[in-house]
């Protein structure tokens, strides 16, 4: 579907159903340079089993306009936006990498209306090579090379995908491609620049699980175990010989890590009611 959120038009997915404000809602927030067709799985899956799904393009990214956000702290402030423009009222918030800095912020910024957030490929800091951001800034190729190089674990180099016939690296590869000229650079600046995840961290009341790979190298699961240790309430879930594209790599244990706190918050519900 599409919203209007600060008078830019932006592109929902809602995982095949009508999006119903009524039902719990949940936000899946893609990382650097990428868009919404990361969560496919995901949000399939929750639409069709009692929830809202909301997984948007983030300004500049995919099938939205406008130019993409400088700050973390303002893609936050979006993704409240984006709540309110859409009526979604009972919401958890699901992030990947950048998206996941997004969902940390937005707890801290906007906590009334979250009730979880679920962490995936995450740390406090995302520091950014100097390097990785000088090919970015440039739209040279090398870019993508690195964080395709970087981004996937042992098995996705040498195929690795659930999907028969389905190439997990090169179809990683071309989403980073078809991302408009800019994008990912603004993106990798933007998680460069945040340095205050600990102390958000500290700030969140809502209940948070981490979904880490062993071999990530990109937010290696030591820096996802810190943040952790500065969240109030935190489950950390590490899956063992992936590297940082979990939604590609491990699919189903990302489902069923996120099933288990969407029951976590259902129980929470019932236990208040009486």
């Amino acid at each position: 579907m599409q919203l209007v959120v600060d008078g830019t038009k932006i592109f929902v997915g809602t995982g095949g159903r009508e999006f119903d404000p009524a039902l719990p809602t949940i936000v899946f927030l893609h990382g650097a340079g990428l868009d919404h067709t990361v969560w496919a799985l995901l949000a399939r899956w929750f639409a069709h089993r009692g929830f809202g799904a909301l997984a948007p393009d983030l300004p500049g990214h995919g099938r939205s306009e406008g130019k993409p956000l400088e700050t973390i702290a303002a893609m936050a402030d979006f993704t409240a936006a984006l709540m309110e423009a859409a009526g979604a009222r009972r919401t958890r918030i699901v992030g990947h990498s950048m998206g996941s800095l997004i969902a940390l912020e937005t707890a801290v910024r906007h906590p009334d209306h979250i009730e979880a957030i679920g962490l995936i490929a995450t740390a406090a800091a995302m520091t950014v090579s100097p390097d990785l951001l000088a090919a970015a800034k440039a739209n040279d190729p090398a870019a993508i090379d690195m964080v395709s190089i970087w981004g996937y674990g042992f098995a996705a180099g040498i195929g690795g995908s659930l999907a028969p016939g389905a190439w997990m690296l090169g179809n990683g590869r071309r989403l980073l491609e078809c991302a408009r000229p800019g994008v990912l650079y603004q993106d990798l600046f933007a998680c460069n620049g945040y340095r205050h995840g600990l102390t958000s961290a500290a700030k969140v009341r809502a209940p948070a699980i981490l979904i880490l790979g062993e071999r990530d190298l990109m937010t290696p699961a030591k820096a996802g175990r810190e943040l952790a240790a500065a969240l109030r309430n935190a489950r950390v879930v590490t899956l063992e010989g992936a590297g940082h594209m979990l939604m590609s790599e491990r699919p189903d244990e990302v489902l069923a890590a996120l099933r288990e706190i969407a029951k976590d918050c259902a129980a929470e519900r019932l236990q208040a009611a009486h």
